[in-house]
């Protein structure tokens, strides 16, 4: 049976992550479906537009931008609509330009696209390209380009049900120096990495990420994929109920 593929982001159907995916997914199967925002959805998370009327904006055959919809609409609309009566198998979101690491993915747009397809019954993987925010040299995508697709057909071979959806980062550094896979965990940060950042505009500010909480365990996603240069594979669980937490209060929560 072929595979059928679906993709989304959250940078924008115009992004150049996108083509990157897209070209990962081809290499799999000519089954190939776009469902992207018409524009950049950076952390949106899995937000929904409701009550509000969306539209698709069709950019070629199977490729379709939703205008105004964030990552999470894409998959629901591709998913339930525009697939007509057969669904993905798979859904891929990305490549993003940035890394997603930490407790990021409660709020990337990206990891949301894959939630999403694991909670409508497809195996969903979200990609990300890292990048140096702090030097600011832009995105160099060869090792996405390179070991997507190794990455995407290993998950598939070993991945078990929909119940789990995979955030996968690739490492910058030179090609020849990525070292290989490993599966971690993701790392939880001692606070919030969002802030109140003052702008040069009088009354203004923004929300954003000025430092990175300490400390950082070695052993999870953000340090293995800065200091090992690996690929990082997070395998994340839909169900989100702490049952140790479930069993010491059942029966102790009384009114």
């Amino acid at each position: 049976m072929s595979l059928r593929v679906l993709i989304t982001n959250d940078d924008g159907i115009d992004a150049p992550g996108l083509e990157v995916i897209r070209q990962i997914a081809l290499g799999l199967t000519e089954d190939v479906w776009v469902v992207a925002p018409d524009g950049n959805q950076s952390g949106a998370g899995h937000r929904f537009t409701l009550g509000r009327e969306l539209s698709f904006d069709q950019r070629g055959p199977q490729t379709f931008a939703v205008v105004g919809g964030s990552p999470a609409d894409c998959v629901v609309a591709g998913y339930t609509h525009l697939l007509g009566g057969k669904a993905p198998d798979l859904v891929l979101s990305g490549v993003n330009q940035g890394q997603n690491l930490g407790d990021l993915i409660n709020c990337s747009g990206t990891v949301a696209g894959a939630r999403e397809a694991a909670l409508q019954g497809a195996l969903g993987i979200g990609m990300s390209q890292s990048i140096d925010f702090q030097r600011g040299h832009g995105v160099d995508w060869t090792n996405s380009i390179r070991h997507g697709l190794s990455v995407v057909r290993t998950i598939l071979a070993q991945a078990q049900g929909h119940a789990v959806y995979y955030n996968v980062n690739f490492p910058n550094c030179p090609p020849d120096d990525v070292a290989g896979i490993q599966v971690v965990p993701h790392q939880r940060f001692s606070r919030s990495v969002f802030r109140y950042y003052p702008s040069d505009n009088a009354g203004k500010f923004f929300i954003a990420i000025p430092e990175t909480p300490l400390p950082l365990d070695p052993a999870h996603d953000f340090e293995v994929l800065r200091r090992d240069g690996a690929i990082t594979v997070t395998p994340l669980a839909l169900a989100q109920t702490d049952m140790s937490t479930l069993a010491r209060l059942q029966g102790k929560l009384t009114l």
